[in-house]
């Protein structure tokens, strides 16, 4: 990206971003402006700060865990956990951000906190070499495998335009909400791995998604039923190339953000606008946005939604 086109997406974003150079490129954004005093904010984007100190922070200005967890509630958290990589490697949700969300969840009233996802690389490998089953076994929750048919059972998508029908995971349908905690990552056949990317995790049968229409697949298992009650993108590391998985750490950016919205388009729109400032990533690139606004599952209009912007 060349820096006219750098500065044309700052002006898009609201971005004011310094740059230095360490062992990667540390990417530190702004606080431009705030939400107006007594309406509620719709999309949180913190950066600067530690996964768990972000998470806090916006939560906070989201009104609290409390606003989207009930006491005695069962919560279904889902990191994306598919790969057989370490935390550096930014393949996976950050097991710090993981560990926060659940002791949020609890001290919410929770009285159970489910982890799952079903991975792509063997799944006892991923859950121990991700950081994320001891992290989320420390702070309180129950981690369950997705390696089976067994777990799943089939749910119809009427709303679904290329996928009317899939196998969902008995972790999501049996809790009373879910939490959806993607990681921030360039993928090579959806372009970007985010929000409603993370959804092709709860499902059993994920070759049929590659078989017709990926974007509008993606955008379709994301009109279930039971929605996530907050989407949560993990961008303290990045992964700016060679995803799913990325091959080294040179395909990672430390840029230490977090991005926090029950409007999983317009959440999903953000990150894609901060990563293309890294990256270029236009969002027509990602059909599944586009999709999901027809199927009326929020919007890519950032104008129209109240944002907070935290610089920490």
């Amino acid at each position: 990206m060349d820096r006219r086109e750098f500065l044309k997406v700052l002006a898009v974003t609201g971005a004011a971003f310094t740059l230095k150079m360490s062992d990667g490129l540390e990417l530190f954004a702004q606080n431009i402006k705030t939400a107006p005093n007594g309406k509620a904010v719709d999309l949180v984007a913190v950066m600067g700060g530690e996964p768990e100190v972000m998470l806090r922070k916006a939560l906070a200005e989201m009104g609290g865990m409390g606003k989207f967890v009930k006491n005695g509630q069962k919560v279904c958290i889902k990191p994306n956990i598919g790969w057989d990589k370490t935390p550096e490697l930014a393949a996976n949700t950050n097991p710090k951000l993981v560990a926060e969300l659940v002791k949020q969840v609890l001290d919410a009233g929770a009285k159970e906190v489910i982890v799952f996802d079903h991975t792509c690389d063997e799944w006892t490998k991923c859950y121990k070499n991700s950081g994320i089953e001891a992290a989320a076994k420390g702070a309180g929750a129950k981690v369950v495998p997705g390696n089976d048919e067994s777990y799943y059972r089939d749910v119809a998508l009427p709303k679904g335009k290329s996928l009317s029908k899939t196998k969902i995971h008995s972790a999501i349908l049996d809790s009373d909400v879910w939490i959806n905690a993607p990681i921030l990552k360039h993928h090579g056949g959806a372009n970007m791995s985010l929000s409603m990317k993370n959804h092709m995790g709860i499902c059993w049968d994920r070759r049929i998604f590659h078989s017709k229409n990926l974007q509008q697949c993606i955008a379709d298992i994301c009109t279930l039923d039971k929605k996530p009650v907050l989407n949560i993108i993990d961008g303290y590391r990045l992964l700016k190339q060679n995803g799913p998985q990325g091959k080294s750490t040179t395909d990672v950016v430390i840029a230490k953000a977090l991005f926090v919205s029950s409007d999983i388009v317009a959440v999903d729109t953000a990150a894609t606008k901060f990563f293309n400032t890294i990256k270029t990533m236009p969002l027509e690139h990602v059909g599944h946005l586009a999709d999901g606004e027809e199927l009326k599952l929020g919007t890519m209009d950032l104008d129209k939604i109240n944002i907070k912007r935290i610089k920490l």
